[in-house]
């Protein structure tokens, strides 16, 4: 494997995890968010993680004829709503309360959000450790041909 796209695939994994952290930052944010545009409470968005194919130039679409696919990374296939059921709360006092006093409120769990946001940092991270090490090693490389 060469250095070059090492690095890209540690990058992918940079971007696919920012952009997980992204949505969970969001979805704390709209924690107590009842009431969005379409009139339904928000819903918690989750990111779909996939394998990114190495096809991006015009000499390796030709080549894809010849050798077998080769993976390049992870991207951030969709974002997609939870489907989990809202959490329905006796509040007879809140303005969009229902007749029976009710009201629903976004799927959203602060703990599991959390734990997201740890396990994303986490794979942030690894990824930026084989960022940096495959630059030191580029380096190294580098020394040793001088």
């Amino acid at each position: 494997m060469s250095f070059i796209k090492a690095l890209g695939i540690s990058a992918t994994g940079l971007y696919a995890q920012k952009k997980r952290i992204e949505l969970i930052a969001q979805n704390i944010a709209n924690v107590d968010t009842v009431l969005t545009e379409d009139g339904t409470p928000y819903q918690r968005k989750l990111a779909v993680l996939g394998e990114k194919k190495a096809y991006r130039d015009f000499s390796t679409s030709l080549d894809r004829f010849s050798r077998s696919l080769e993976n390049s990374g992870v991207e951030v296939v969709n974002i997609v709503n939870d489907d989990r059921p809202f959490k329905v709360v006796f509040d007879p006092d809140h303005p969009l309360a229902s007749d029976e006093g009710y009201i629903a409120l976004p799927n959203i769990d602060t703990t599991e959000e959390m734990l997201d946001l740890l396990a994303s940092s986490r794979a942030y991270e690894a990824n930026t450790t084989v960022l940096n090490t495959t630059k030191s090693m580029f380096a190294k490389t580098l020394e040793i041909v001088r």
